[in-house]
Parts: structure tokens; C-alpha cells; sequence
């Protein structure tokens, strides 16, 4: 069932998605460990994040906070999407996950994954993207929480543009870091944190943005 939305997906997309609509690939023959993003002295990384910044003429951190807004959504994606469809999320080690530099950004995908259930995704955000947030927050100075805020939003935006479910009660059950990051609004969502898209010159804030967030009325 997640293949076959994952392919509807990539079709409605020509063909550009971030993630292998099987998940998992027999080769890793053009592909890179994601654990390669981590190892000093962090060059890929910092190649990935100027490709990035050059790109939309930004600033390095904002480049890496782009990069990484990037990569976690196509990460998450498959887990948002397995657990609307029915329950049944997929989790591959960080040992396992490997990506490649495509037209959607990356593309990722893993050399095997086991299937659990939301109650897995907490840890595997910890075991998987943690090491990946604390290196980015340190080499490039942007908050840990302000990364977070586009892993939130990675399970959230899914869930109200390509499947329906629950994205609160979703990050609420997986709690930490993620929880408490985004808000409903009508049918719609806010992040809390800013992904720092707003940062680059001449670009309208994604609809998502926290500085179109209502304020709360004043109480009498």
C-alpha cells in the first residue's frame, strides 16, 4: 500500500521524489551512507550545504537549515505515510540509510529496514537524525529546536497534503524533539519554529511559517 502511494506520488511529481518508492535498494552503486554526513571532518556535508546555499544565494546557515529541511522530509515521509495507511511504519537503521543527490534535493532510501509501529519512531528519530541535527546546530550555529521544527513539519505537511491522519495525535506519541513544534489551524498547520526559508531575499514565508502564525486575541 505505501509503494503504491509513493509511486502515485512520484507520477504526479514527473517522476522527481525524494525517496525510492520501494524503500529499500539491492545496490548501493551511486548511493552514500547518511552516516558519511557525520564523520569529520564533515566535508560532504559542508559540499551539500554550499550546494545548497549557492543555489538560493544564502548565507551558510540558512543553506544548512534548507538542507536539512530537505533531507527530513524525505526521510519521514514513508514513516507520516505508513502509519495514515495502516499503521505499519517503516524504520531503517542510520547504518542502513544511504541517500543521493537528485532533482528533488536527495533521495533517500536504506539496504534493509525492519517495520514497526509510531511507537518506534521517537527512536529512530534519535538513532537516525540526531547525530545529523547536532552537527548541523554546531558546525553551522543554527538551533537544534529550529531543525527539529522541519522534522515536525515533515510528518505533518503529509499528512494534510497526500494522506489524512492525525498529524498531533501522531507527534504527540512520539514526543520528544518533535512534539509541540507545529499547531493546528483550520485545516492547515503553523510551524513554531522557522525553517529560515523567510531569510533568503525576495521570497514570500512558506504558508507554514511561524511569523503568519494568529496572534492570540487579548483577553478582556
Amino acid at each position: 500500500m505505501l509503494t503504491e502511494v509513493l509511486e502515485r506520488l512520484a507520477a504526479s511529481r514527473g517522476g522527481v521524489i525524494g525517496v525510492e518508492p520501494e524503500l529499500v535498494i539491492t545496490s548501493t552503486d551511486g548511493w552514500t551512507p547518511a552516516g558519511s554526513l557525520v564523520r569529520e571532518p564533515y566535508t560532504l556535508l559542508g559540499e551539500l550545504v554550499d550546494e545548497t546555499a549557492a543555489r538560493w544565494g544564502a548565507p551558510a546557515h540558512v543553506g544548512a537549515a534548507l538542507f536539512w529541511k530537505t533531507y527530513t522530509y524525505w526521510h519521514v515521509l514513508p514513516m507520516a505515510l505508513g502509519w495514515a495507511l495502516d499503521g505499519r511504519v517503516p524504520i531503517p537503521k542510520f547504518r542502513d540509510t544511504y541517500f543521493k543527490v537528485s532533482g528533488a534535493g536527495v533521495t533517500v532510501a536504506a539496504t534493509s529496514l525492519a517495520w514497526g509501529t509510531s511507537r518506534d519512531i521517537g527512536e529512530a528519530l534519535l538513532e537516525s537524525e540526531e547525530p545529523l541535527v547536532k552537527v548541523i546546530s554546531s558546525q553551522y550555529r543554527v538551533g537544534e529546536r529550529t531543525l527539529w521544527g522541519s522534522t515536525a513539519e515533515a510528518f505533518a505537511h503529509p499528512l494534510t497534503q497526500i494522506v489524512r491522519g492525525d498529524y498531533m495525535a501522531l507527534l504527540r506519541e512520539i514526543g520528544e524533539p518533535v512534539d509541540g513544534l507545529v499547531e493546528p489551524f483550520g485545516e492547515e498547520y503553523f510551524r513554531r519554529t522557522c525553517c529560515l526559508w523567510i531569510a533568503l531575499p525576495d521570497v514570500e514565508p512558506c504558508g507554514s511559517c511561524c511569523v503568519l502564525r494568529p496572534r492570540p486575541r487579548p483577553s478582556a
